[in-house]
């Protein structure tokens, strides 16, 4: 039987939760045997079902110079789901969620002078980041196609093989590369128990110019694999070009972050800011007001009472279908 403390072990996703009363047979074991021939037996009645809308965020809360701030409880946030209040029954900090990591990089040839830098950026990241036997993280190099390099592994050793062994050349199909990694490799159902955490690792320019699917079935396909994107920009102009602009919106629809780095150097600092931040959130969650299974995009707003502080968080999610 899921019982409410059950529940409050889930963490992000829009889940079906079924609970389920025990049949009277579990009460008393022995009436199960004492029907008649071409009768139900006593106790195998169906157990009943009930159907709830469980909503989970994470989130990350900063102050106005940007520094997480780790000592709230759910008394100082408000929760509105398409602007009506919603009553938060779940709410903790996770830090030690399961990871599951996917690193897409951009092997196209506008990023082919930075390439190194950004690979032994992305490997220092998986060596600081993953824990063996308990996350585990797949590498995407993306040109005119994703290329899945290597597969699911705890093995680092694994990852920075696959990490070193890019090639830059070709086009840029960013949108088709996020589409495939959340539909093939995050997208899971039912939500898996204990939640894993999902992130994608974006290192490009966000200049697309290769793509089947569109900017908005990427960010759609990511909000229904509940995938948070962390952006890197390889774009060292100094100035905001149209490629930031698309990665700062990917990660800001997904409750990520985008970063723009000057220097080849600065990844790495970069790197070590997700890292913290995956470790330095909350989780809070509630059974939405709007119990219709009609597969809609639903907009959520986490709002702090302390009007200094930010939250980044996931802007929305997709209503179960019947």
């Amino acid at each position: 039987m899921r019982t409410e403390r059950r529940l409050t072990g889930v963490s992000v996703g829009v889940l079906l939760a079924w609970l389920f009363a025990a049949p009277v047979a579990a009460q008393n074991p022995t009436a199960a045997n004492t029907g008649t021939s071409g009768q139900e037996p006593v106790g195998t009645k169906e157990p009943l079902r009930v159907r709830v809308n469980l909503v989970n965020v994470l989130f990350t809360v900063t102050d106005k110079k940007n520094r997480m701030v780790l000592d709230l409880t759910k008394d100082d946030f408000h929760v509105l789901e398409d602007n009506n209040p919603q009553n938060i029954r779940f709410f903790s900090r996770e830090t030690n969620l399961p990871l599951r990591i996917g690193v897409l990089i951009d092997t196209s040839n506008s990023i082919r002078e930075r390439l190194h830098f950004e690979q032994e950026a992305a490997i220092d990241f998986l060596q600081e980041t993953l824990r063996p036997g308990k996350d585990s993280a797949f590498v995407v190099a993306f040109d005119v196609e994703p290329q899945l390099l290597q597969d699911y592994t705890d093995e680092v050793d694994k990852l920075a093989q696959a990490t070193r062994n890019l090639q830059a050349g070709g086009g840029t199909a960013l949108y088709d590369a996020i589409f495939f990694a959340c539909k093939q490799k995050l997208l899971f159902f039912p939500p898996p128990e204990p939640y894993l955490r999902r992130v994608l690792i974006i290192i490009s320019d966000g200049l697309d110019n290769q793509s089947e699917h569109s900017r908005e079935e990427a960010i759609a396909m990511a909000q229904r694999a509940e995938v948070t994107i962390f952006a890197i920009s390889t774009n060292r102009s100094g100035l905001t070009e149209r490629g930031d602009k698309v990665l700062r919106r990917m990660a800001e629809e997904t409750g990520g972050r985008a970063f723009f780095p000057f220097e080849a150097r600065d990844l790495e600092a970069n790197f070590q800011e997700i890292s913290r931040e995956l470790r330095s959130q909350y989780s809070l969650g509630y059974v939405s007001t709007n119990d219709k299974m009609d597969g809609t995009f639903r907009t959520i707003s986490v709002e702090p009472l302390e009007k200094n502080l930010r939250v980044r968080a996931k802007n929305g999610y997709f209503a179960p279908n019947p």
